[in-house]
């Protein structure tokens, strides 16, 4: 399936990710972090990392990969979040770019740092 970044900025997003003829779309619901114990650490660095492991658990039983990624959409409790938000994204996805939108929200549950919806196409 062909796929690229358009307008991809070097820090692992891009301002649009054109995807031609996918046969294969995956719809990943907001990902929280809480782990299969039920736990939710308190630090925001261990919780953003936490939560990218839980969409890529998703990616990966839709039979995808982080690189299949084509639109991701952050949700920050607070701005304060947002250079550690960026660093470990970065980490994660490295050179791939998808579409990005980061959102200051409040969040459903007040233990929860951030929440990371996604969609994959492959």
């Amino acid at each position: 399936m062909p796929s690229r970044a358009i307008n991809p900025t070097g820090v692992s997003y891009a301002q649009a990710h054109l995807v031609e003829a996918p046969t294969r779309w995956l719809f990943v619901s907001g990902q929280i972090p809480v782990d299969e114990d039920e736990n939710v650490p308190t630090d925001f660095e261990d919780q953003c990392r936490l939560v990218w492991r839980n969409v890529e658990k998703q990616l990966l039983a839709g039979g995808m990969a982080l690189q299949n990624l084509v639109k991701v959409t952050v949700f920050l409790s607070d701005r304060q979040y947002r250079d550690v938000n960026y660093r470990v994204r970065h980490e994660v996805l490295g050179g791939h770019s998808p579409a990005l939108t980061i959102i200051v929200a409040d969040i459903y549950d007040e233990a929860w740092l951030l929440e990371i919806e996604a969609i994959a196409a492959a």
